[in-house]
Parts: C-alpha cells; structure tokens; sequence
C-alpha cells in the first residue's frame, strides 16, 4: 500500500488533491515503512509543535522522547530569479491559473508551466529534499523529518503556493509579479487603443478631404486655380481642332429651325467669351 493511500485512510490529512499526493509519494520509495508509519502518528498526534519559512527553507520543531523538542529543517533548491520571471510570465498568459490558486486549487496543468521551462515544481526523488534533524538517528528521513512531510502535506491541502516559497518564491512576490504583468499589459492595450483611435482619426481625415474632391464644382470657382504658377511654363491657346463645346456636346434636341437659332446665338457667346478667357489669361503682369 503506497503511503498516499496510507494518508487516505486514516491519517486524518487531507485526502483528495493530485499536488499532495504527489509530495507525499516521495516517501513510497522509502524503504523502512515502519519509520514512516511512526512519522505519520507523529504528525497525526500533535508531535509538530511549529512550522515557520524562513525564505524558502522550513524550519520546525517536533517533540519527541526528550524533553526538549528537535529542530528539523527541510528544503528544495529555489529556482533563480531569471526562472521566476519565465514562470510568472507563463502564468499570468492563463488568467484561469491565478484564480484557480486562489482560491487554493492547484491547476490541473501548471506542470506545464514548469516544464516548458525546463524545471519541475514537484521533486524526483527523495534524495532531492534537503532535511536535517538534531536527533540522534542516523537515518533520514527520521520519523521528524517524516512527520513534517506529513504536514506539509496538510499546509499543501490548504494553500497550494506553500510548493512555490519551497522553491524560493512567496505567495506575496508571486501575485506581485503578476499584478505588474497585467498592469503592462493594460498599459500595451491601452497605448495600442491610442495608436488605433489615431489612425482612424487621421483616415477620417484623409477620407473628408477626398469627400470634399468629389463634391460638385461651384461654377463660379470654375476658372480659379488656387496654386501658383509660373507664367513662363504656361503656354495658353485656342484649341487646334477649332471644337466648341457645342461641337463637343452634339445635336441640340430641338426643331431644326429653333435648333440653328439657338446654336448659331451660343457659338457667338463661346466666341466672345474664348477671346475674353484668352485675353484674360495672357494679361501677365496681373
């Protein structure tokens, strides 16, 4: 029977969560069952008098035979800071992982996170754990030693980030680091919003100005340019192919009669105003 069945039956520790049993599966390869057995009573008795962190390392005291109790000390190597920063980077890219831990789950899949980044949250082996105890026995883990797994097992049940501090980073630091990530990311959003809002602007802009081309022409601005030209480039002259816009226009839909009155008066007006347009055009000194 493996110890995580052995905690399920009737140690009185939590029971359910994957994350503590995979800590306490360190023990099943331990091979002096007994000594185990007697840890587990210890942590089930009230033989762990106290807990604390220091950093990432825990420090404990557990009463045994003696009157004085023993200090045991137990911890994993910490990832670097340049580690945490991947981590966290990963983490805060699934919102659902932050508010899973919060609420005191561990995600289902935040081995993942570790793992594309070449770490593994949960030690291999038992010889990965570093623990020390002052009692006589030589061996280790003691039943001390043993008893403290056992409650981290506890703690693990209850805030699945105690796993994280044994690898060197705390609660506080780890919701730090990802308040900072949303708050660049809000700040990324919003400066692409700014940028977005000002390419719309200036393409309203650009489409007014277009708009305003396509407009009818007013007829009195008909003949007025508004650039500047220089005189010497400009060579103005009647057309070649001696056309008039009635040419141009066609057959006028009237009686044949009424149609050459009509025609014969407007070629009159197109003459008279070609020859005061040229007039006009070639006064070089206006």
């Amino acid at each position: 029977m493996t110890n995580a069945n052995l905690l399920n039956n009737d140690s009185g520790l939590p029971q359910q969560e994957w994350w503590v049993i995979r800590w306490l599966e360190l023990l099943d390869s331990y091979r002096f069952k007994k000594r185990l057995e007697r840890a587990r009573n210890y942590a089930r008795e009230g033989h762990v008098l106290s807990i604390e962190f220091s950093g990432s390392e825990v420090l404990a005291k557990v009463q045994g035979t003696e009157p004085e109790p023993y200090q045991v000390s137990l911890s994993l190597d910490p990832f670097t800071d340049e580690d945490w920063g991947f981590i966290i980077q990963s983490l805060s890219e699934k919102a659902i992982f932050s508010a899973q831990l919060l609420s005191g789950k561990m995600p289902d899949e935040i081995e993942r996170v570790f793992t594309d980044n070449g770490l593994s949250v949960f030690p291999f082996r038992l010889s990965d754990v570093h623990s020390r105890c002052s009692c006589p026995d030589k061996a280790n883990p003691c039943k001390h030693i043993g008893a403290i797994y056992y409650q981290l097992a506890e703690r693990f049940s209850e805030d699945p980030f105690i796993i994280f501090q044994l690898r060197g980073r705390s609660k506080n630091k780890i919701l730090e680091g990802l308040r900072n990530l949303r708050k660049q990311q809000i700040n990324q959003n919003e400066k692409m919003s700014q940028q977005i809002e000002e390419t719309v602007n200036k393409t309203e802009v650009v489409e007014e100005k277009s708009t305003q081309k396509n407009q009818p022409l007013d007829i009195k601005q008909f003949w007025q340019y508004s650039e500047s030209l220089d005189p010497s480039l400009v060579v103005i002259v009647p057309p070649t192919d001696n056309k008039t816009v009635l040419d141009v226009l066609g057959r006028i839909p009237l009686a044949y009669e009424e149609a050459k009155i009509v025609k014969d008066y407007l070629q009159q007006v197109y003459q008279t105003v070609s020859q005061q347009a040229m007039i006009t055009a070639l006064k070089r000194d206006e």
